[in-house]
């Protein structure tokens, strides 16, 4: 069966047979001619790694092509984790315009400059961004990208290698790149969309900051906020109690005007400390005076149920689904739900038998409440859906 979307993984020690296997059983899958083609490239040496890429860009030179090295890759219906393999997605995306780019940073004054951004037009949709995160400032480019790029949507992943620092490598259009970020803007007559799932529950009320310093919340709700998270955490039982104790989160409310504030109302991040003398607590954001905030708790059946919940909601909205790409967090996988093959089983249990591939990411990019941020533990998902909307 052909599509206008479609996938192909391939497991070996040879990343370029690999490279060619996969990305051949993407196109061959395909109804029509390839506009844009992802791989992901899992492998030990990055020069092998560098030649697989070369190998699976030439494969389709009518089309843009990108991709990055991964430490795991997700395509035909499952993840493969700290193994070489590689993935592959072709799309179909007839009058589409695709603009591939790719960034790097520039020293000026006393700050970095993002150099190589595509032109914006109205039409603009989304843009796919992979970056190496040893060397490209991601979370700060993401995070102020609507200075520069308005509000399109920012979706994707930190990009690694199984060697760490200096094995990522990216490709985009024939070039292999050691550093920056590379990506694709998509325009014209599509319909994409964009699902984040944070997999986290709250506990505890809903708080607002009465006192902060940089990443140091002082004061919830008028009192102490270290004395506030220990009245929280003594009210739980004692499984959430273990999970405080695995990793604490924190939600900041996107939306300070809503009368409540659940699951999914928030932007997620880690409690990364205390500090008993000023009975604070450390957080991985700066949050100002007036924020709401709630303290938050994940494990597998939560995060499994988070993203089952987002997937559903969105197949309601758009009707017929035709192709997606995921970018899952590498703490998900094996390590969260014991199987490398949750979240793009997720994918096909809401959306349908579509063409789906991503990989395991160092960090997933996508917008929550219309606004860009960098997550962890998180599915980020570009969904494909048909422009007729007929289910």
């Amino acid at each position: 069966m052909t599509s206008r979307f479609a996938d192909g993984l391939a497991v070996g020690s040879d990343l370029v047979v690999a490279a060619q296997n996969a990305v051949g059983r993407a196109l061959s899958r395909l109804s029509g001619q390839a506009d844009l083609v992802c791989f992901f490239i899992c492998g030990d040496d990055p020069d092998d790694v560098a030649r697989a890429g070369q190998a699976a860009m030439e494969l389709a030179p009518g089309a843009h092509v990108i991709g990055c090295s991964a430490t795991g890759v997700i395509g035909d219906g499952q993840g493969v984790e700290l193994t070489p393999a590689v993935s592959a997605w072709a799309a179909t995306l007839e009058g589409a315009r695709l603009t591939t780019f790719a960034l790097d940073t520039l020293a000026a004054e006393d700050k970095f400059v993002v150099v190589g951004l595509p032109e914006r037009s109205p039409d603009d949709h989304v843009a796919i961004l992979l970056s190496d995160p040893y060397s490209f400032p991601t979370d700060a480019f993401v995070e102020r990208s609507v200075d520069v790029l308005g509000d399109l949507p920012l979706i994707g992943g930190l990009a690694n290698g199984l060697q760490g620092r200096g094995s990522v490598r990216l490709f985009a259009d024939g070039k292999v790149y050691r550093e920056g970020a590379i990506g694709v803007l998509l325009s014209g007559p599509l319909k994409v969309s964009t699902v984040v799932s944070q997999g986290c529950r709250p506990i505890g009320p809903s708080m607002v900051v009465t006192a902060s310093e940089e990443n140091l919340l002082l004061e919830l709700a008028g009192q102490p906020a270290l004395a506030r998270l220990e009245d929280i955490v003594s009210d739980l039982d004692e499984d959430d109690r273990e999970l405080v104790a695995a990793g604490l989160q924190i939600g900041i409310a996107m939306d300070e005007y809503a009368e409540r504030h659940e699951r999914g109302d928030f932007l997620i991040r880690g409690v990364i400390g205390i500090d008993p003398e000023r009975e604070a607590v450390a957080i991985g954001d700066i949050v100002e005076i007036g924020r709401t905030v709630r303290f938050q708790v994940r494990d597998a059946a939560t995060a499994d149920e988070d993203l089952y919940d987002v997937l559903d909601a969105h197949r309601e909205q758009l009707g017929r689904v035709d192709g997606a790409l995921l970018f899952s967090c590498n703490g998900r996988g094996s390590a969260m739900f014991g199987t490398a093959d949750h979240d793009p089983v997720a994918l096909r249990d809401t959306l349908g038998p579509i063409g789906v591939a991503g990989f395991f990411a160092a960090g997933e990019v996508g917008p929550v409440a219309g606004n860009n941020h960098v997550h962890g533990f998180t599915a980020s998902v570009l969904v494909f859906s048909s422009l007729s909307g007929t289910p």
